[in-house]
């Protein structure tokens, strides 16, 4: 053990910072462990912020990750409050923002990412909020009982999810989403059109092909949404929902290999010395994009890692190699994708979108790469195997929901 300081220090304590602790001991690590974090709760599962949370439906005690007993029992070492402004690869130590210093034997690196802001004027009114920590979901529960109109800006999974959250909640919402379509850079445009009229037949006036040029307030506190087309848009409140910037600054000014995210290899390390990063923040190649260097938001991503990582820190050289995986509900729909559908040239449709029970498979070079499963879950089990052998299958059996995805392999 360090004397002054820690044998892992792993800064973020989200799902990927968590289960790299939880991972550690699992494995028979004995050394010390410090779990820091820039947040005051222990440590929560982020995904029902935009869902459950949001809707009342899962107070804060059924969203953590584990009872406050887990840590102490398993002597791992909670810093909550803590933000660590810089690293020190030389010293190996980390520094807070209050000036104090950790000193670590080997470091993870899991904060994940912080929100994109709008560049308008306005972006930093009052009544402007982002869906990121539940700190932040907390401050827009708080004002809703005084909400009619919202207006969500982005249409992404964080828009979408919020969006029938609060219709649900007798919310009128608008959305705004600023290509063509919603959840375009995640999947296809069957998707996408399918989304779009589901919320717009769910009382969400959903608006695609709209950007924002500024947000009006009164008094510091938001009014309204004005369009780059010269529309004026009354809100209570604004939901920004446009994606998130990797949290790497120290890892960056430290000396690591950077790009869109910190770059890993195989094992989830960094160019520095003892320096792992995982989950949202880390930039690694995929085989399931092609050897292309990706940064995924997912809890099946930081979890994956987070194991990558712990085992190796024991001496386990195994090697990331997880099947990217994601899931959404909203209204009644669930959605489960796996696989990585970028670069596709070829979709086949299993089933019929209006019976809202479909599967959308994306081919490349006619290898199947990844799924899109409304309320088909047996689709999304089954065509696992498919995307991680990149199978070659017949579209026509691939289009007949009768052939069981199983009998393709």
């Amino acid at each position: 053990m360090r004397r002054d300081g820690v044998d892992i220090a792993i800064v973020g304590a989200g799902h990927g910072g968590a289960q790299a602790a939880i991972m550690l001991r699992q494995q028979k690590f004995e050394g010390s462990i410090a779990l820091i974090s820039d947040e005051r709760e222990f440590p929560y599962e982020r995904p029902p912020l935009s869902k459950e949370y949001l809707a009342g439906e899962k107070p804060f005690e059924r969203i953590m990750m584990r009872p406050e007993t887990f840590w102490p029992d398993r002597a791992i070492g909670l810093m909550l409050g803590r933000r660590v402004t810089a690293v020190d690869p030389g010293a190996r130590a980390v520094a807070f923002e209050d000036g104090a210093t950790l000193g670590y034997g080997k470091l993870l690196w899991a904060t994940g990412g912080r929100p994109r802001r709008l560049a308008c004027p306005g972006h930093d009114l009052e009544g402007v909020h982002f869906v990121r920590t539940r700190r932040d979901v907390d401050a827009m529960m708080a004002k809703l009982d005084s909400v009619d109109q919202v207006v969500i800006v982005g249409g992404g999974y964080i828009g979408l999810e919020a969006a029938a959250v609060l219709i649900k909640l007798g919310k009128r919402v608008l959305l705004l989403e600023a290509l063509d379509r919603v959840l375009a850079r995640v999947a296809g445009e069957t998707l996408s059109r399918f989304y779009e009229a589901e919320h717009r037949a769910h009382g969400v006036d959903l608006r695609t092909g709209v950007t924002v040029a500024c947000i009006d307030g009164r008094d510091g506190r938001v009014t309204g949404v004005r369009t780059a087309d010269g529309a004026q848009l009354p809100a209570d409140m604004v939901i920004v929902g446009i994606g998130v910037i990797p949290a790497v600054e120290p890892l960056v000014e430290a000396g690591a290999a950077n790009g869109n995210g910190v770059a890993v290899d195989e094992y989830c390390r960094t160019t520095l010395s003892d320096v792992y990063a995982i989950g949202d923040c880390a930039a690694h190649v995929s085989r399931f994009a092609d050897g292309a260097t990706v940064r995924l938001e997912s809890v099946q991503n930081a979890n994956d890692m987070a194991a990558t990582a712990a085992r190796h820190i024991v001496g386990h050289d195994s090697p990331y190699r997880a099947v990217p995986w994601f899931w959404s509900n909203q209204y009644d729909l669930r959605l489960q994708t796996v696989g990585l559908s970028a670069g596709h040239d070829g979709t086949v449709l299993r089933g019929e979108p209006a019976s809202r029970s479909f599967s959308i498979v994306y081919l490349k070079q006619n290898r199947v790469i990844a799924l899109d499963c409304v309320n088909a879950t047996r689709d999304y089990v089954q065509g696992r195997k498919l995307v991680e052998v990149r199978a070659t299958v017949d579209p026509a059996r691939l289009a007949d929901p009768a052939v069981a995805l199983k009998a393709m392999v």
